[in-house]
C-alpha cells in the first residue's frame, strides 16, 4: 500500500493539470471505489471548472476544483494517479479520468481498495479536516506523541504505529524503519516507553517523514543505503548497522522486519489498574 511518501509522488503527477480547465470526465460509476459518492454530482460540479490545487495528508490527498468542488482521493492497495496526453484510452482499470485540453488525470486501481470521495463546500469537508495532525507538522509534539502512548499503552509499537487515527501515512515499511532506526523493539508495549524513548521515538518519527517525503516524494527515489528499508523486503538478511540476521514475524497483523541484537525486546510489565 501507498504510504506518506509514495501518496506525494503520486499527487504531484496531477501537477501538470493546475490552472487547467477540465474540459471532459471519464468515470465508472458503477466500480465501489465510488462507495457512498454522487458520481452525477461529481461529473456535474467539476466539468468546466480549473483545477486549483492539491494537497496530500498521510495516505489521503484532497484536490479542489473552482471554489468549491472538492475531489478526495485514498490509493488504498494498489491504487495510483498518472497523467497522460488528452488522447488517452482508458484501461478497466482506470475508473476515473479528468481531461484537460492537453493531459488526462487519472486514477488507477486495479483492485478497487481506493476510493473517490466529492464534495461541494466553502471550505474543505470534514472528512479532511478532522484528520490527524501531519507527524512531520509544528503540532506532533513530545507531548502529543506521549499521550497516544499512554491511551495504547497495551499495543505493540509497531501496531500502534500502523494506527491511521494516530500517525497518518505511517505504513509497514516506515513502521519498520523507525522503530529500527530508534532501537525499539517492534513488540515492545507502547505504555512502557521511558520519557526518553518516546523522545527518541518522536524524533525518528518525524526525521524520516521528513527524508521519505524529500527523496520518495521527489522522485521515487529508494531511501538512503544506509536506511533497514533495502534489507526488509526478503528472509534471511542482515541488519546495516550491525551485521547480525534480521527477524522476521507477523506483529499487528503484518510482516513485520527487526534486529533482535539493535531492538532487543524490553519486557517491562505494564502496572494493572487499581
Amino acid at each position: 500500500m501507498p504510504e506518506l511518501a509514495e501518496v506525494e509522488y503520486f499527487r504531484k503527477k496531477w501537477n501538470v493539470g493546475l490552472d487547467h480547465k477540465i474540459v471532459s470526465i471519464h468515470l465508472q460509476s458503477e466500480k465501489r471505489v465510488f462507495r457512498q459518492t454522487s458520481t452525477t454530482l461529481l461529473a456535474r460540479k467539476i466539468r468546466g471548472r480549473s483545477f486549483h490545487s492539491s494537497h496530500a495528508h498521510g495516505k489521503q490527498m484532497l484536490f479542489r476544483f473552482g471554489s468549491d468542488a472538492w475531489l478526495g482521493i485514498h490509493l488504498g492497495m494498489t491504487g495510483r494517479l498518472l497523467a497522460a496526453s488528452s488522447l488517452h484510452r482508458p484501461s478497466s482499470s482506470d475508473h476515473l479520468i479528468l481531461r484537460t485540453a492537453s493531459h488526462s488525470l487519472i486514477f488507477r486501481d486495479p483492485r478497487l481498495f481506493g476510493r473517490v470521495r466529492f464534495a461541494v463546500s466553502p471550505r474543505p469537508p470534514s472528512w479532511w479536516s478532522n484528520l490527524p495532525p501531519p507527524i512531520h507538522s509544528p503540532k506532533f509534539t513530545v507531548p502529543y506523541l506521549r499521550k497516544i502512548c499512554a491511551r495504547r499503552a497495551r499495543s505493540p509499537l509497531k501496531a500502534l504505529l500502523l494506527m491511521q487515527q494516530f500517525f497518518p501515512g505511517i505504513g509497514n515499511w516506515m513502521a519498520d524503519e523507525i522503530l529500527w532506526q530508534a532501537k525499539l523493539c517492534p513488540r515492545t508495549l507502547s505504555g512502557a516507553l521511558s520519557s526518553s524513548s518516546i523522545a527518541q521515538l518522536h524524533q525518528r518519527l518525524r526525521q524520516i517523514c521528513r527524508t521519505s517525503l524529500r527523496l520518495i516524494g521527489h522522485d521515487y527515489s529508494d531511501p538512503p543505503k544506509t536506511w533497514l528499508y533495502r534489507h526488509r523486503w526478503r528472509s534471511g538478511g542482515y541488519c546495516p548497522r550491525c551485521q547480525r540476521r534480521l527477524s522476521r514475524a507477523p506483529i499487528g497483523g503484518r510482516t513485520t522486519c527487526w534486529c533482535p541484537t539493535c531492538q532487543p525486546s524490553t519486557p517491562l510489565p505494564l502496572a494493572s489498574p487499581d
